[in-house]
């Protein structure tokens, strides 16, 4: 399933993401030699609707046609079938940034494999670069609390999330490696989140290591849980004839406080149980963050919303959104002493 490469296709460089498959066949580990030996791993496509990493990693290779890269890089080109026809993933496939840790079959092999050459290659960071559907900053995540992770985050956007739900993402399986952030790059294809992606990857094959680097003030937050609608219950926007009515700008409460009492939806009869709202300790906790008044589905108490989205697949293959809290910057630097 996965082909590794010790070269860039020629035609690499200038290939929209429809033309990959061909181009490459399948899943894609591209190795290449640079004045410092340890490679900068960077993960695109693992959704083949999300093109900024692609576009970005195009952008920051062509600067180097004719020199040497100042360190080695690794590029592993993911789901390349689901970007020939622009969809998160087909119908059959598993979700390529949920593979990477246990699990059986060709794609979890597949992960495994690219795991292990980069543990072969002492792999120096690893960069896994995404686009999400909804209005969010432009910010990194982390899965494990450490300055190292913190500091590499920083370079590419002063809003951080520690997370380590779901624990089978890229970023979480290469934590336990080498400082490892999640880019979360605004909107597909935008060209400020590109460009700030091409600035950040610069910067990292320059580094000789992140230990010399200031750690700079960050707005920090802690993923708490993960809200997903019941299957139970069908779901669209105000004005249609489902169970749950989200509000048509939705998207808009990401990564803003909401107070008690902020409606996100208005639910048939008053429903009560229409989402599943799990912590990251497994445990059920709607009750602790949502209410029904009346017709009204409300905050419960002051909560912080990311990845809100009007945008109905990613709502059904992945979940209505992530509720953080703030984290004290010092706290997190506590867990490090």
């Amino acid at each position: 399933m996965l082909t590794i490469r010790d070269k860039l296709p020629d035609e690499f460089l200038n290939a929209y993401p429809a033309e990959l498959k061909s181009l490459l066949g399948g899943p894609t580990l591209i190795n290449l030699g640079g004045m410092q030996a340890r490679p900068l791993f960077m993960s695109i496509l693992l959704h083949g609707n999300e093109i900024t990493g692609l576009l970005a990693v195009q952008a920051l290779l062509s600067r180097y046609h004719s020199t040497p890269l100042p360190r080695a890089v690794s590029i592993f080109i993911g789901n390349v079938e689901a970007a020939r026809v622009g969809k998160r993933l087909l119908p059959g496939q598993r979700d390529y940034n949920r593979i990477w840790i246990n699990g059986s079959g060709a794609e979890y092999d597949m992960a495994h494999t690219v795991l292990e050459v980069m543990r072969e290659r002492e792999v120096f960071a690893c960069i896994d670069i995404h686009n999400n559907t909804g209005k969010n900053p432009y910010y990194a995540i982390i899965a494990e609390p450490d300055v190292d992770h913190l500091k590499c985050a920083a370079l590419f956007s002063n809003t951080v999330v520690y997370a380590t739900c779901p624990d089978t993402t890229c970023t979480v399986a290469f934590s336990k490696l080498c400082p490892s952030v999640t880019l979360e790059a605004g909107l597909p294809g935008d060209p400020v989140g590109v460009e700030q992606t091409v600035r950040f990857l610069e910067t990292c094959l320059r580094l000789d290591d992140f230990t010399t680097q200031a750690l700079h003030p960050v707005n920090l937050f802690h993923t708490v849980a993960v809200v997903k609608v019941r299957d139970c219950c069908s779901y669209g926007f105000l004005g249609e004839d489902v169970d749950v009515q989200l509000t048509d700008e939705i998207d808009h409460y990401n990564f803003r406080e909401l107070e008690p009492g902020t409606c996100l939806a208005r639910v048939r009869n008053g429903n009560q149980r229409c989402l599943d709202v799990q912590h990251v300790d497994g445990r059920q906790v709607y009750s602790d963050y949502f209410r029904v008044i009346g017709s009204d589905l409300q905050a419960a108490r002051a909560v912080m919303p990311a990845m809100l989205t009007t945008d109905r697949d990613i709502i059904s293959l992945d979940c209505l959104c992530y509720l953080m809290e703030r984290l004290p910057q010092s706290e997190l630097k506590n867990e490090l002493d």
